[in-house]
């Protein structure tokens, strides 16, 4: 089995709609994927209506979260969407991306740099506004090479143009999907090319509290930094994970780039209550 547990499509910052995600998976030879866009549940009706045959989903979401002001993201997955706690606070993450990316182009405009709402918004189209977006722009105007070169200058967390937002506690946010019955696994932990990363204390302390796992094979990790989070997950007792973070045309990473054991998936299935992965029908 191919399983790939961590893809954005249009509903949040990936250029792919949901059914585009699918079919693109189903033909990158997976079996499994999951749609985990920031902070929303938008895309997975489609995504379920698309669902090619042979091809299985796992419904997700990527959770923002800050530690002691450091921003990381946290996969919930297999959770009851409709639980309301959990709901009410991606909710409130949603609501401050429009505001947060004003400001950020104020900032950019501040450095003289072109960028303007209208083109943002027109990037993002119907799906969350974000950060790819704005990176997207500063491509579009000649400003960087590349989304990553973005992140890792103009919006990096220390970066110039970067504006803080609405972030769960990552201790709230297990405690939040345990209750809606999903799985938590802390994305891309050791991504320094982001921006600062929270300690390998915090991820003992986030295990404790019942985090299940870490992305272990991401393209942001390189191979030393693989086999030192595959021993913090030996070490902790977590799951370990391997994902693309797909975003469509808006990264160089492509679907099934990395993947999960299948033992691991199948952990992660057993965990899981709020929801059950869905298998294709031929949609």
């Amino acid at each position: 089995m191919r399983i790939d547990l961590h893809t954005h499509s249009t509903a949040s910052d990936g250029t792919d709609t949901p059914a585009e995600l699918v079919r693109g998976a189903a033909a990158a030879g997976l079996d499994v994927v999951a749609l985990t866009d920031h902070d929303t549940v938008a895309g997975h009706a489609e995504a379920r209506a698309a669902l090619p045959e042979g091809l299985t989903l796992v419904t997700g979401a990527e959770l923002s979260c800050r530690l002691d002001g450091v921003s990381l993201h946290m996969l919930a997955y297999l959770f009851d969407p409709e639980e309301p706690e959990l709901a009410r606070e991606r909710e409130l993450v949603r609501d401050d991306r429009v505001p947060r990316a004003r400001a950020m182009i104020g900032k950019l405009r501040e450095h003289g740099i072109p960028v303007t709402w209208e083109q943002v918004a027109r990037i993002a189209g119907d799906g969350a506004v974000g950060r790819p977006h704005i990176a997207t722009a500063l491509m579009e105007l000649g400003v960087v090479d590349s989304v990553n070169d973005a992140f890792a200058s103009w919006l990096a967390s220390d970066g110039p143009a970067y504006v803080e937002k609405h972030e769960l506690d990552p201790f709230d946010a297990i405690r939040l999907v345990k209750a809606a019955g999903g799985v938590t696994v802390f994305a891309h932990p050791l991504a320094v090319k982001r921006g600062a990363c929270v300690p390998e204390s915090a991820v003992a302390e986030l295990a404790a509290a019942g985090l299940d796992g870490i992305e272990v094979d991401h393209m942001d990790h390189d191979a030393p930094t693989r086999a030192r989070l595959r021993g913090m997950a030996a070490d902790l007792g977590l799951l370990a994970t391997g994902s693309s973070d797909y975003h469509g045309s808006r990264k160089t990473c492509r679907l099934g780039e990395y993947t999960t054991d299948p033992e691991i998936y199948g952990e992660i299935v057993r965990r899981a209550t709020g929801a059950f992965p869905v298998p294709g029908a031929g949609g």
